[in-house]
């Protein structure tokens, strides 16, 4: 894929396009850490508390969890990534709109990527991000979790329980965060296909879609302290936001915002010639892939 990637002058590309797929976009390349044996074990049905109204969750959310964002994985991304933002000001002219919430769409490309986009847009805001169900089972429970993760459920009743979920977060004005990519391929150059669970959102709430993108930098000066030389330093866009038309169809509103966003995408991240269509091969022909998974 990569022998047919153009990129704009001066635009970094990290890593070796051998160490990638070449023919399934929506292949696994990080592995689920195991917990620690004893550790809280969820089923991920009707019974998962997709809104949790325990003290618990509470503690942990709203007390704990943004020291440690802001004083650890902030400083993590500024210092170990180089974070740098651009492209705020295309938001400008939607604030009215934004207030309203939001659908933030972003390529998934590193491990604290979700904070990023966190960063990026609203520090403040609650953000709320469908996110592959086994790494709420895993060693990074905790952090998946009160970052704002909420586990794509395995089963039909465990769907209707996480759209309600989110029909009450937007109803909030919350921010909703989806990587439609599905996977994350650590430190990759193009824009993969779209699953259009994003898309479905927005147009069932009516709201923006935020497309976001992150470049890669080669680390240099005062960064090389930081992280090893061959750990690329990370720049988010964010794009102006795209309005869904709800006087038109779901499905053709749905597919105009999925390839809309990802010519966006695209742009944002400084590709002239992109390898990968909008749309996965497996929604090309008939499939039993659950079209909301966001994996991570």
């Amino acid at each position: 894929m990569y022998s047919y990637l153009e990129v704009a002058d001066g635009v970094y590309i990290p890593r070796n396009p051998d160490e990638y797929p070449t023919d399934n976009a929506q292949q696994h390349l990080v592995e689920v850490k195991k917990a620690k044996p004893g550790s809280r074990q969820f089923a991920f049905d009707e019974t998962y508390p997709y809104i949790d109204q325990s003290f618990s969750y509470w503690l942990n959310r709203n007390i704990i969890g943004p020291p440690f964002l802001w004083i650890v994985i902030y400083t993590v991304n500024r210092l170990k990534y180089g974070l740098r933002i651009k492209g705020r000001r295309n938001l400008r002219a939607y604030r009215q709109a934004l207030k309203g919430g939001a659908v933030a769409v972003c390529n998934h490309v590193y491990q604290f990527d979700a904070v990023c986009v966190k960063q990026a847009l609203s520090p403040w805001r609650n953000f709320w991000i469908p996110m592959y169900a086994k790494h709420f089972n895993g060693s990074q429970y905790w952090f998946v979790r009160y970052v704002g993760g909420i586990p794509v459920p395995e089963t039909r009743g465990g769907m209707r329980k996480f759209d309600e979920a989110f029909d009450e977060y937007h109803r909030r004005g919350d921010l909703i965060l989806v990587f439609p990519e599905e996977v994350r391929w650590d430190f990759y150059t193009p824009i993969r296909p779209f699953r259009k669970g994003a898309f479905t959102m927005a147009y069932k709430y009516n709201a923006p879609v935020i497309p976001c993108a992150i470049r890669f930098r080669q680390r240099t000066g005062i960064y090389r302290l930081f992280g090893p030389k061959d750990l690329p330093l990370m720049t988010i866009h964010v794009g102006e936001p795209l309005m869904p038309d709800t006087s038109k169809s779901r499905k053709e509103e749905t597919e105009r915002l999925r390839r809309e966003a990802h010519a966006a995408m695209i742009h944002l991240a400084g590709i002239t010639h992109n390898p990968w269509d909008a749309v996965p091969d497996d929604e090309q022909r008939p499939s039993q892939t659950n079209p909301i998974t966001n994996n991570t």
